[in-house]
């Protein structure tokens, strides 16, 4: 049993790698030095979308002339005409022209945020002074 022990000892000291039984010498292989390589390579331009196009509402002028104004107080006073306050327009005309300028700020204000990012992209690389106004 001495035997077997002392065999299986033997057989597993060999199989690893026992370096007792002169079983050559452990060199490490050289390590190459990592290269690090910078490649600048510059970002596509970036081109924004259009502002969406201005969606403007009908707008109903009344003119109010002298004859119209008379015809409309002799309404009134008979009890037939409506009761209109009168701003040159309908209310909903007025609404209507109130959304439009909205609208026509809102794209002015999209319209120059592009410009002025093109204006800035541009001078940043030129490298030069923007003379323009924004």
């Amino acid at each position: 049993m001495k035997m077997v022990a002392t065999l299986v000892g033997l057989v597993l000291s060999l199989l690893s790698g026992c370096s007792l039984l002169g079983g050559g010498s452990f060199k490490p292989t050289e390590v190459k030095p990592v290269e690090v390589v910078t490649v600048v390579k510059e970002a596509p331009m970036y081109h924004p979308p259009p502002p969406g196009a201005i969606s403007a509402m009908p707008v109903e002028w009344t003119v109010l002339t002298p004859a119209i104004m008379q015809e409309y107080l002799d309404d009134l006073e008979k009890g037939e005409a409506p009761m209109n306050v009168w701003y040159s327009l309908t209310s909903k005309g007025y609404e209507n022209l109130s959304y439009n300028m909205a609208e026509i700020k809102r794209y002015l204000r999209q319209t120059k945020s592009i410009i002025q990012y093109y204006s800035e992209t541009d001078s940043q690389s030129s490298g030069g002074e923007d003379d323009s106004e924004p």
